[in-house]
């Protein structure tokens, strides 16, 4: 039997990259997916490649519209059993070249927006049900020009655990899996001499894949996870070492 079969999950940032690939496994598993996005031409291709799921335009780090997104989970699937915090922004730079708005920015589509998101999706969420929260070995390594990327993923990491106490009266589990550098778009247009500059940082030698994430995913979403909350799952080819 597929392992998410009848699982209603919602995945945002669902129509590119790590998101998109985390989509498509759940199809296959079973589940049915509603996905956030905001930029028209990947929100029309995702909806064409993944055939029947629910797609809803979203600005992940506009706080007040997440009750929207909550009330279309709740109009199209009644209640949630698995969510997949993934839409966020990687930007890098140097700490004098930031300013105030670029650093709101940041925090509001990383940590702000999610944060709630979440809060809306409470009384929405099924007992059992399973939050993942999409990270970053930025978190915990000190990769120059990472200052604030590496902060909003350290916050929104640091909810695996605090929200896991929080919630699992609720039957609620919070998890976190967070990533080294993934072959997606985010990487995709650097040069070449760029993604050697990373390579040479990677044990492994290589990127990973977006489908090495989102079979963690999957993992942390099913039923064989039911005894596993608070924990990151470090999917970064050793270069947290």
């Amino acid at each position: 039997m597929p392992r998410l079969q009848g699982k209603r999950a919602l995945i945002t940032g669902g129509t590119s990259g790590i998101g998109l690939e985390t989509a498509r496994r759940f199809v296959e598993e079973g589940a049915r997916v509603a996905i956030t996005g905001l930029n028209k031409a990947t929100i029309d291709a995702a909806r064409k490649e993944l055939g029947d799921v629910l797609v809803i335009e979203s600005d992940a780090g506009d706080a007040a519209s997440q009750g929207n997104v909550a009330a279309e989970i709740r109009k199209a699937f009644g209640q949630l059993d698995v969510l997949f915090i993934n839409a966020g922004v990687v930007e890098l730079k140097p700490i004098d070249q930031w300013d105030a708005a670029a650093f709101d920015r940041s925090f509001n589509t990383n940590v702000k927006g999610p944060y709630f998101l979440l809060q809306q999706l409470l009384p929405v969420f099924a007992n059992p049900a399973s939050i993942i929260i999409n990270g970053s070995v930025n978190a915990h390594i000190g990769m120059p020009t990472s200052s604030v990327y590496a902060a909003t993923k350290a916050a929104i990491i640091s909810l695996a655990k605090t929200l896991s106490g929080e919630l699992i009266a609720r039957g609620i589990r919070v998890n976190a899996v967070s990533a080294g550098p993934i072959m997606t778009p985010v990487h995709a247009g650097r040069s070449d001499e760029e993604k050697a500059a990373f390579v040479k940082q990677i044990p492994a030698g290589r990127f990973g894949q977006a489908s090495e994430i989102a079979n963690a995913v999957v993992f942390l979403a099913s039923d064989e996870a039911a005894f596993t909350l608070g924990a990151e799952v470090l999917i970064d080819g050793g270069m947290s070492l």
